[in-house]
């Protein structure tokens, strides 16, 4: 019923940039925030940047200055610019749509969250 399909992922030297991006489609009627993860090996998934319906952002620590959220107008798509990237941004991304509100025939329920199938990015040289 929903499908958030991720692309832009890759290699990239240090200093560069990529672009994410993850479209959500399905019986939507509304999502509460959307976002992206990342995991590297051995490591727990992270918080990378988050937007609400709203258009507040927040971000990590770690990527602040460097990487910039945002959506298209109908709040369907989510982006991340990355910027800047360094070798300990590499890790799969996972785009996630949180609170979703989907439709069933004149119903409605609620997913707590989504998530999109990863996408790699690799930083190196």
């Amino acid at each position: 019923q929903v499908q958030l399909v991720e692309s832009g992922g890759g290699l990239v030297q240090p200093g560069g940039s990529l672009r994410l991006s993850c479209a959500a489609s399905g019986n939507i009627f509304s999502i509460n925030a959307m976002g992206w993860y990342r995991q590297a090996p051995g490591k727990e998934r992270e918080l990378v940047a988050r937007i609400s319906s709203g258009g507040s952002t927040n971000y990590a620590d770690s990527v602040k200055g460097r990487f910039t959220i945002s959506t298209n107008n109908a709040k369907s798509t989510v982006y991340l610019q990355m910027d800047s990237l360094k070798p300990e941004d590499t890790a799969v991304y996972y785009c996630n749509a949180h609170d979703i509100v989907v439709l069933y025939g004149l119903g409605r329920s609620s997913i707590p969250d989504y998530w999109g199938q990863g996408t790699q990015v690799t930083v190196s040289s």
